[in-house]
Formats: structure tokens, sequence, C-alpha cells
């Protein structure tokens, strides 16, 4: 019987040798390639690569061979890739598409494939439909096998973040990073960046490393503990981290705290309004702080909420200009660079602001605080059963659901999953409180994401929410 594969917001990924098998992987592979023969220019080629988990290598080799047997001819990564290196390289030189193998953030036993579009953004949901569909017919084509070159696409890759981001003016300020690639296949790009322009920094995890030891590649807490740990020792400025694919940024203070991905896109989105006055508007997903709704308002700028995942974001690239699009896992983009999210860039950004504003990370994020209110974020993820997830979503959903703990629910959205917005203190001028509630399509596992006033509610909200979860 032939396995299921589901594709999630970014492509399929599934357990290594499970899941993710090789055969699975040339099914995934010959769908790719018959839809860039259906609905894509195939002589301009598909370019592969991929990132430092195990069999990445090897399913990108299979890869390659499945689409050039199908007649389209391959570029494929002579070592492992950033995915937005990968995005650039298929946008700049006009390729049909990118294939990266990568599980992005996962556990160290996942795998997966990402199919990137002509444009070098994540695949439109229009796209992803069709390669379903492909998939589906167990499409499989044959042609006069084409070429297989190796390249390097890291080169030009790092030429275009570096001319985006201010170089000269990170390196006169003589702020000190620590930068930490999760054992990812960002290793050694932000040090050699760092180290040609005698930027001062300090770098872990950067060897190779598929087991990813004692952490997952995601720049988040706990997994950013060894991070901030140099921050403080070293005497950091800040602490740049991203994750095993390297599209996504995680972040440190120079106390040693955690920035959150939402703090940065908020730092980015105010620097971007006040200092570079660049056009455009402003894309947040679903499950994103709303603290960029009011920086948005302040400065003018028409706000577009999506649901979770970056293709939705690029897809809103292809037809508006969008200054900056965030997601809450660390994605964040802009239409004048790469309709992708960049971990990479986004770190070298944040230098840029800390060089022009000539503050450390946490000076920029408490004037943050100052300025627009106090909004703490949390998030916690439930291995359910599926019929305790389909439970709870059903709960949240049902008209008979007015308050969650001691808070009534003033109004309920439905664009992604159930959110609460919830009659709870604002301490003065700070976050309104909600609570989303959102099941995973392919695995049992339910996300709960909350934004409040305080850490305390914060804190208080996940108990109540997970509590409402599993007690139904």
């Amino acid at each position: 019987m032939t396995q299921e594969i589901k594709f999630g917001t970014d492509g399929w990924r599934g357990i290594i040798a499970d899941d993710f098998t090789f055969d699975n992987v040339r099914r995934v592979a010959g769908a790719i390639a018959s839809y860039v023969l259906k609905y894509e220019q195939a002589q301009r080629g598909v370019f592969v690569g991929y990132d430092a988990r195990f069999a990445s290598p090897m399913a990108a080799q299979i890869v390659a061979e499945v689409i050039a047997a199908a007649g389209i001819p391959v570029k494929l990564a002579n070592d492992y890739t950033p995915t937005p290196a990968i995005s650039y390289a298929v946008k700049h030189q006009g390729a049909a598409g990118g294939v990266m193998i990568t599980s992005s953030h996962n556990p160290w036993n996942w795998n997966g494939v990402k199919f990137k579009a002509k444009f070098g953004g994540s695949a439109t949901p229009a796209i992803m439909k069709r390669i379903e569909e492909e998939l589906a017919s167990g499409a499989a084509p044959q042609g006069n096998k084409a070429s297989i070159e190796e390249v390097d696409f890291k080169q030009p890759y790092i030429a275009a973040v570096c001319g985006f981001a201010d170089m000269e003016l990170i390196a006169k300020t003589k702020f000190k990073f620590a930068v930490d690639s999760m054992y990812g296949s960002g290793r050694g790009v932000l040090t050699r960046i760092f180290t040609e322009r005698g930027v001062q920094h300090v770098a872990i995890r950067q060897e190779l490393n598929p087991l990813f030891p004692e952490i997952n590649p995601e720049p988040i807490e706990p997994h950013t503990a060894m991070l901030q740990e140099v921050v403080i020792r070293e005497k950091c400025d800040a602490g740049l981290a991203t994750d095993g694919d390297a599209d996504r940024i995680g972040a440190v203070a120079e106390d040693g705290s955690f920035v959150d991905s939402h703090k940065i896109i908020c730092v980015l989105l105010r620097w971007l309004l006040e200092r570079k006055k660049w056009p455009g508007d402003v894309v947040r997903a679903f499950n994103t702080t709303r603290m960029i709704d009011r920086i948005a308002t302040k400065y003018g700028r028409k706000l577009h909420e999506t649901s979770i995942g970056f293709k939705y974001v690029a897809d809103l690239m292809m037809n508006n200009e969008i200054l900056i699009g965030g997601e809450e896992s660390g994605g964040i983009g802009y239409s004048r660079f790469l309709p992708e999210r960049d971990g990479v860039l986004n770190c070298l950004l944040l230098a840029n602001v800390m060089a022009e504003e000539g503050k450390p990370l946490g000076q920029l994020v408490a004037d943050l605080q100052s300025e627009f209110g106090q909004h703490y974020y949390g998030r916690r993820d439930l291995h359910i059963p599926e019929d305790v997830k389909q439970n709870a979503i059903q709960r949240a959903r049902a008209g008979g659901t007015q308050a969650l703990g001691r808070y009534r629910v003033l109004k309920k959205e439905h664009l992604d999953g159930v959110k609460f917005f919830l009659d709870a203190p604002t301490d003065a001028h700070g976050a309104e409180a909600w609570v989303l509630f959102r099941a995973s399509g392919t695995e049992p596992l339910l996300r709960l994401y909350t934004e409040a006033s305080s850490p305390e509610m914060v804190r208080e909200l996940l108990a109540t929410g997970e509590g409402f979860v599993r007690n139904g």
C-alpha cells in the first residue's frame, strides 16, 4: 500500500526511515518534475540544495536524478546550503523552481522537501495544490536525461545579503556578537561575513553534527540556552541565531535574555519606517504579535493578516509591495530583496539597526515596549491524541464556550485555528490578551499561542489553555 504523503505549510516533512524514505523522496521529486513540465519553463532547470541533516546529501542527489531523468536540467548544491540561498539563485538565475532537502527546525530524526517557486519564495498554495495533484496521480515523468551540474549557491547569496545590509557601518560601530548556527546549514556563513569585515564575534555550534545534541535546531527557548550563556560570558551586545536551514532568526539581548521573533520583527519594522522610510505594506501571520498593528498604524501603513505559513506572506508579495512580512516562528522577508524568509539576512539587518541606532539589542526592545506598550508572548506545543485534539478545537469553536478560565471571551476569530480575545487587564496601554488554538494538519499536535501585557498573564493563559484542551 502506498504511504500517504501530506504537505504542510511549507512542503513535506517526515520521520527519517519511517515516512522520509528514499522511495517517498522519489515520489515527491516525480511530482515536482511533472509540475515543472506542465506549468513552468522546464528548460530553465531546477536548483537543488540540502541542509546538514542525516540523509540530506543523498536525498538531494536522488531528487536531482529523478528531475534530470524527466528531461529537466539540474543544478545541485556542492555543499550544505541555507534555504534562502537556493531561493535567491532560483529568482536571480531565472530557474523554473528550486528544491530544498530540509526539515527546518524539526528534531534530528526528521527530514523533508521544500519546493521554491520561480519567483524565489515559498510555493503559493495554488502551486502546492498542483504538486499534490501530481503526487496523487503517481506522476514519474521520463524524458531525454538532462544534465546535473554541481554549483556553489552560497557565494552569490553572501554577496547579495552583504549588499542589502550596511556592513561598513556594522564593522565601524565595534559591537560584539555571538553567532549560533545550531548545527544547521547556516554554518560558517555569518562567521565568514563577520571575519572578512573585522566584525567582533564569537561563534558556537558551527560544526557538522546531524544529531543536534541536546537541542532542536529552532532558535527559541530552551534551545538558545547555550547562546544566552555565551552572550553573558563573552560580554556580547547581542546573540544571533539561525535555524536548521537558516531561513529563520532568533536573538539574545546583551543581558542574556531571549528576544523572540515578535520583538525582532517590531525592531526591524520600526527602523525601516523611522530611518529608511521604505515604501510598502506590512504583513503578519495570524499567530504573530499585534504590536506590529500598532506600529503600522502610527506610520500609516496598511496591515495584512494571513494564515500561518510563510507561503501566504509570499503570495501577497506577488501582487503587493510589501515592506516586511513576518511570522511567529522567526521567518521575516522583504519584497525588495526576495519573497522569502531569511535568517542570515535578518541577523545582518538586526546588527544594522544596532549600528545605526548606537544601541545594544536589549535597549532597542525596551524602547519598543515603552512606546507601544508591554507585549509578551508564549507558545506551548501539546502532543496529544488525535481525538483529544479534534475535541478541543470543536469546543473552542462552539458558541457555548464564552470564557477561558477567569476571563470572558470578547470575540473569536477563525482565520487559522480558533483565536479567543479575552476581557483581561492591559496594564495601561499594553497588549490586548488573546489565545489561539491551532491543530496541526499533519500530526497529533495542537499548538497554543498567547499574547498579553505581562509575563505572568502569558503563563496563566498558557496553563489555562492547556487545561481547556486536556480536560474536555
